[in-house]
């Protein structure tokens, strides 16, 4: 079970932050990791590890006590440049962009920090460790709302600090800047698509497991048609009781209410604290509440809905999750399983043509207003 603060506390502790990012940090050790079941380093924040084994009021006393969980380096070091890595730097969960990188500078051996510190102006804390601000702007309180600064790769949320993990051929790193008030963490992004299903995950391609709820209707087909094109086999079959391992991707398929009973799947029922994804399920997937960043439902789709997330599960490889509220709204999400939609998008809801507009894509969190 999951241990987590009060969402009331989250937010008070979050208005005593200051400037010395000490507050920040704490919070990757009170929050970033708490996951009892696996009681080991895990879900990180930008740069700064968190290693639970310890009741969470001890964690700030942790942290104060002394750095030994901060990572310091670079980690450069000899060897050949990799080849086909992109960096993207955006704010407002992608809305924004700061850099994007095509042909960053590489140099030998190189970590997710110390390729970032190549090619951007940053500012660190803690040795190096933590990433303060990057080309000027900066983690911190904004209006009572904590930002800071994440990072994924290949869509996936790193298991490491940004010093310790080193930098795969063909990797796309992307950090952004974002209110995590919501969701402590956010597992797996859809917007580094075709990522992570073209190089894997730490280097190594993983195979793609299918589940469909029927693997005969256009849904799936199209889902498979769309992998093979990217030159990724994907093993299809009908929707099992059971999660995949860590080194599998999954991706289902089908209407909310059949991919429920999948463990990743229903993590969407309890909002975005527990699956990253801006979207709460209401009548058991017949409507999904569109989210902004602070939680509000700021709109209402149903009928011929669409949804594609991406979440993990403990102890389990990325899920990506390509449903609707009804059969008309699987196939438009499956449609939608494309880069030109996907970009830069952390989960993206389709709205569709019953609405009385024509289908629109809508990137979650909403934007407010």
């Amino acid at each position: 079970m999951r241990l987590r603060a009060s969402r009331g506390v989250r937010r008070t502790l979050a208005r005593l932050m200051d400037d010395s990012g000490v507050m920040r940090a704490a919070h990757a050790l009170v929050w970033g990791s708490l996951t009892s079941a696996r009681a080991s380093c895990d879900w990180l924040r930008a740069g700064v590890r968190s290693c639970v084994r310890a009741p969470a009021r001890f964690a700030p006393l942790l942290l104060l006590a002394g750095s030994a969980t901060l990572v310091t380096g670079c980690g450069l070091g000899p060897g050949a440049p990799v080849g086909g890595v992109k960096v993207l730097v955006t704010k407002e969960f992608g809305e924004q962009t700061v850099a994007s990188l095509a042909n960053p500078k590489v140099a030998g051996t190189e970590t997710v920090m110390s390729l970032l510190m190549r090619n951007m102006h940053i500012t660190t804390r803690y040795g190096g460790g933590f990433v303060e601000s990057i080309d000027g702007d900066s983690g911190g309180v904004e209006h009572g709302k904590p930002f800071d600064w994440f990072y994924y790769v290949n869509g996936v949320e790193a298991s490491k600090g940004a010093a310790e993990v080193d930098v795969k051929q063909g990797e796309q790193i992307w950090w952004d800047l974002h209110d995590w008030g919501e969701a402590e963490h956010t597992p797996a992004v859809v917007g580094s698509y075709p990522e992570p299903f073209l190089n894997g995950l730490e280097g190594r391609r993983l195979p793609v497991r299918l589940e469909c709820a029927d693997p005969q209707k256009g849904p799936c087909r199209t889902v498979t048609q769309r992998l093979a094109k990217l030159g990724v086999p994907a093993g299809v079959g009908a929707i099992g009781p059971l999660g995949e391992s860590e080194d599998t991707l999954s991706v289902l398929v089908g209407t909310y209410g059949e991919l429920r009973r999948v463990p990743a799947a229903h993590l969407l029922e309890g909002g975005p604290g527990a699956s990253g994804v801006y979207v709460r399920v209401l009548g058991a997937g017949r409507s999904f509440a569109l989210l902004d960043a602070e939680g509000s439902a700021e709109k209402v789709i149903s009928g011929d809905a669409g949804l594609i997330a991406a979440t993990r599960y403990p102890d389990e490889g990325p899920t990506w999750i390509v449903t609707g509220a009804d059969a008309a709204g699987v196939l438009a999400a499956a449609d939608h399983l494309d880069e030109a939609t996907l970009e830069r998008h952390f989960a993206v809801a389709i709205e569709g043509a019953a609405e009385g507009h024509g289908e629109r894509v809508l990137p979650l969190p909403l934007r407010r207003g």
